[in-house]
């Protein structure tokens, strides 16, 4: 009996697709006729994800919590889980004011001769997150998890009112009991459905991040680069830094070696960077983190909630592009103002947290509201993507290592199963 040939795996093939993307990039570089034709192939890779994120947070959260049982229990894991996401996050803003600060990326640059990108869209959409119902984003924010329907907050992809229904649906199949098994049972088969469809797109993975780096590498441009070239060095270098000493300090804490995390999730990580959307990983993530010791249920809040209330990526960067901006423009900013300017980010990036291309929508809202020259985004556009896709990653460590502290927290982390995964997983 012939032994069957097993053929490149799926991570040899992204980091091959990644590779070719970077080259046909370059050599096509200025030919925005031809971005028309790759860029479908990596926008039809994002669609299939998106369209299983909803339903695999729907099915997965409603079981857990069903297994849970009560809203004691879901309580706490909410107030744990949203007083960790508020701590690392404002240690994310404040780590980026203080890079920002040492090493000062707009100090001498000259925003005259910078190229300027197109930042229209997305004052678009801070014109309209701007506009707030109750005259304040955060209050906008809660009332807006509660959807008045369901259905259409599952079709525009908005994972808090999913959640906060995925919960309540969830206590509902708990307190009926016996007679509700039939749902969860169904729930159940659905999820292994919606598993196995994603199985099937990851197969589709490469052939997205070769359209996505390729047109990335296409629309950026060495000219782009050298100018903005300290302030790409100062974000990825404290990224680095907060994966390593913040996230890794945390990491330790909860008895959990970061560089183990690190190697569990380094597919995942190269995924989500070549295509800068951290949807793309999330049902591996949730399955990931299962297998490395956090309960289910845990997994299955936490992960979604975090995809809109835990963006340390998003966070560390906004505050360096804002310092930047200011610099640039030879504004100083008092210790008071940059405190200021810390607690103005903390609320406009969970207020804004479901609004499209959040990080520049974010820092318009807080530049215009500071004095700051919001004009000036347009002249790191060029690089924007790049940043995006470092601030992807951590957007993704950040949220894999939270399901472990809240399952620390509730001395639920099962370590040896963690650590026989681990040592499967590296051999």
């Amino acid at each position: 009996m012939k032994k069957r040939r097993r053929g490149i795996s799926l991570p040899t093939q992204i980091i091959i697709a990644l590779v070719l993307g970077i080259i046909v990039g370059f050599l096509l570089y200025g030919q925005d006729d031809l971005k028309n034709y790759i860029q479908p192939f990596g926008d039809v890779f994002l669609h299939l994800i998106k369209m299983i994120v909803v339903p695999i947070v729907f099915c997965s959260l409603a079981i857990s919590i069903a297994g849970a049982g009560d809203m004691k229990t879901v309580g706490r894991y909410g107030w744990k889980t949203l007083l960790y996401f508020e701590v690392i996050t404002t240690f994310a803003i404040a780590l980026g004011i203080i890079f920002a600060n040492i090493f000062k990326p707009g100090s001498g640059i000259d925003p005259t001769k910078l190229p300027k990108g197109d930042v229209s869209k997305y004052t678009t959409n801070a014109e309209a997150a701007a506009h707030s119902t109750y005259g304040n984003h955060m209050i906008d924010t809660i009332v807006g998890i509660i959807p008045t329907n369901i259905i259409d907050a599952m079709a525009q992809g908005q994972l808090l009112p999913v959640i906060f229904f995925s919960v309540f649906f969830g206590l509902g199949i708990a307190a009926v009991g016996k007679r509700a098994e039939p749902v969860k049972l169904l729930l159940e088969g659905v999820l292994d459905v919606i598993f196995w469809m994603t199985n099937q797109i990851m197969k589709y993975a490469p052939i997205g991040v070769f359209a996505f780096m390729a047109v990335t590498v296409m629309t950026f441009g060495i000219d782009a680069l050298i100018p903005l070239l300290k302030l790409a060095l100062v974000v990825i270098g404290s990224m680095i830094f907060f994966i390593i000493v913040v996230l890794g300090t945390v990491a330790a804490m909860c008895k959990i070696n970061i560089f183990h995390l690190l190697r569990i999730l380094k597919d995942e990580l190269l995924l989500a960077f070549s295509t800068s959307s951290s949807e793309t990983v999330l049902p591996s993530i949730m399955d990931k983190m299962e297998k490395f010791g956090a309960p289910k249920e845990i997994v299955s809040f936490v992960v979604p909630t975090g995809y809109t209330f835990n963006l340390d990526g998003s966070a560390l960067y906004q505050s360096i592009a804002a310092l930047f901006i200011a610099q640039m423009y030879g504004v100083h900013l008092s210790l008071t103002e940059q405190l200021i300017l810390l607690l103005t980010l903390m609320l406009t990036s969970k207020g804004m947290a479901a609004v499209p291309g959040t990080s520049i929508v974010v820092l318009i809202t807080t530049l215009s509201a500071m004095g700051l020259h919001p004009e000036g985004l347009a002249l790191i556009i060029g690089i924007d993507r790049i940043l995006d896709m470092s601030r992807t990653v951590v957007n993704v460590v950040g949220n894999s290592l939270s399901t472990l502290v809240i399952a620390k927290w509730e001395n639920r982390l099962d370590y040896d199963k963690g650590r026989k995964y681990y040592e499967t997983y590296v051999k």
